[in-house]
């Protein structure tokens, strides 16, 4: 589980291919202090450290995880958002992540403002129901907040200190990013699924949502 608020980024060093999985070594200020085992979100994806040597890690994802995610984009070179999981003792500054990757999203617009810069986002139109007006989204796994959303887009602002902290700063038009829906939103969609079912199979009238 993450919160969303960036620890640093990482750049890949090496990338590797094992039948249809991707291993990555990734060279970052954490890299020193974890362990094998550790989950660990690298643009938002959690992924399993599986060695650590020399200021670096190794990860592999798997083939489900790179259809879902922008993880086949990836090359050395590359800068990964990194954020350790959250610790149970403390405030949640952003909101609940889980890096579980819903889909990927394509930048339409970037826009340098007076302080800060917008991006507009386009995604699957499936998932509409899950973006809200001023609710939570993860980006590479940074915690965000939409605006302006329509059926199948929306809006971010990011403030200098994210943009400088992040890879965001590296997102351009046609960019691809990962993006995480809020796991509230999730539940509540899923909830009312089974509650229209219901409905329908007793032949009761349909609830007004």
């Amino acid at each position: 589980m993450f919160t969303g608020i960036i620890e640093c980024t990482g750049r890949i060093d090496a990338i590797s291919q094992k039948g249809t999985n991707l291993s990555f070594w990734i060279q970052s200020p954490l890299s020193a202090e974890l362990r094998a085992d550790q989950s660990v979100s690298h643009n938002g994806v959690c992924l399993t450290v599986e060695a650590v040597k020399e200021g670096s890690h190794l990860v592999t994802a798997i083939e489900e995880t790179i259809k879902k995610t922008n993880l086949s984009g990836w090359a050395v070179g590359s800068e990964i958002n990194m954020e350790r999981c959250m610790l149970m003792n403390g405030r949640l500054d952003g909101h609940i992540v889980q890096g579980h990757v819903d889909t990927t999203a394509v930048c339409l617009e970037r826009k340098k403002l007076d302080g800060s810069w917008e991006y507009i986002f386009q995604f699957p139109e499936s998932f509409a129901q899950l973006v809200i007006e001023k609710g939570s989204i993860a980006v590479n796994g940074t915690s965000l907040t939409c605006f302006r959303v329509g059926k199948d887009r929306f809006t971010i602002a990011v403030i200098p200190y994210t943009f400088e902290h992040s890879n965001i700063n590296q997102v351009q038009k046609d960019s691809v990013v990962n993006v995480e829906f809020d796991i509230l939103g999730k539940y509540v969609q899923r909830s009312l699924e089974f509650v229209v079912r219901s409905q329908l199979f007793n032949n009761l009238p349909t609830p007004k949502l």
